[in-house]
Formats: structure tokens, sequence, C-alpha cells
């Protein structure tokens, strides 16, 4: 099948229920969608307990992602790939097989303001950045509560989770 019916075939079948939240978009922490229900229950309570701060500080916290279908990741992958080639897409969007996003571990926030509030506050709900290069992608780090936050990895592809081991499939010896 040609790529260009295969991306359009893909992305006429993936919607709410992968995830998606429309580019340009956002959904509240207490949203009733498949992107918010789907993140991790521990995640999403710590989640919503730094939002309710933040509004005290008239600070909107929103999602722009959080759980994803593999589905969805493979075609946010694909699309990296097609636009900035293997080895950038890499540093900024995870494999299904290892997306703290399709494990539910993981959410993107905005706007802009709330990122940097809970880059700022968000060790003391259990929140931490982990990449560099996303200052908007935030995962559960009950320990940086006591200890702080963990030290950045300059982006995705530094991330010894995201890490495959590969076995060769062709057989050695009898």
């Amino acid at each position: 099948m040609d790529q260009s019916v295969r991306t359009a075939t893909v992305e006429a079948v993936l919607g709410e229920a992968d995830g998606v939240i429309p580019d340009g978009t956002s959904v509240s922490v207490y949203a009733d969608v498949p992107a918010v229900n789907g993140l991790d229950p521990a995640l999403l309570k710590a989640l919503r307990r730094a939002a309710r701060a933040a509004a005290l500080h008239g600070i909107g916290l929103r999602i722009n992602g959080g759980w994803r279908s593999p589905a969805r990741q493979l075609r946010l992958l694909e699309n990296a790939i097609e636009r900035l080639g293997s080895e950038e897409a890499a540093r900024w969007v995870a494999t299904p097989e290892t997306s703290a996003h399709v494990a539910g571990q993981a959410v993107d926030v905005g706007p802009v303001q709330a990122a940097a509030w809970l880059s700022e506050h968000g060790a003391r709900y259990g929140l931490c950045r982990v990449y560099r290069n996303e200052p908007w992608h935030f995962e559960l780090c009950p320990e940086a509560a006591r200890y702080g936050n963990p030290p950045l990895y300059a982006n995705p592809s530094e991330d010894p989770r995201h890490r495959t081991v590969h076995t060769s499939p062709i057989a050695t010896g009898p």
C-alpha cells in the first residue's frame, strides 16, 4: 500500500479513543476522555493536586497530551520520522513499546506558564520533568517530594528506558 494512502487511513481511524487531543487544544485534568482516564491513577491524583495548587496562583494547568494508544504513538513517531528523519525523531518521540504515554505514566501540560509553574513546584506533588528538550512533559516521581527532581535527560533518545535490546534473527551453530 502506498505510504500516503496508509497514512491517511491510519489518521482517519485514530480518534479520542486512542488518546488524541487535537493539535492546538487541551483538556482539563478532570476531563472525562481517554487521554485523561487512561493515566496511571497515582499520576492523575498528583496532577489534580498540582492543578488545584496552581489555580490558587492564577495558573490554569491543562493537558495537551496524556495516555495514548500504541497506534497513536506509532503515528506520532511516523510523522516525526517523515518530518525530521529517524535520528532527530528519536530525540522527540518514543516508540509505542517504550513510551511512558502509552503506559499512562506521562502527561504533557500547558500552557507555557503552567508547564513553568509545574517545573518549579511539581516536585512537592511528586511530578517531575524528565527531558530537557520537553519542558511540557511530566512523569510521576514520588521520591521528588523528598529528594528533589532527578537529573534531566537531554531528550528521549538518552533515556535508558527507551533502549531496546535487539538480538540477531540469524541462528548460530548447530
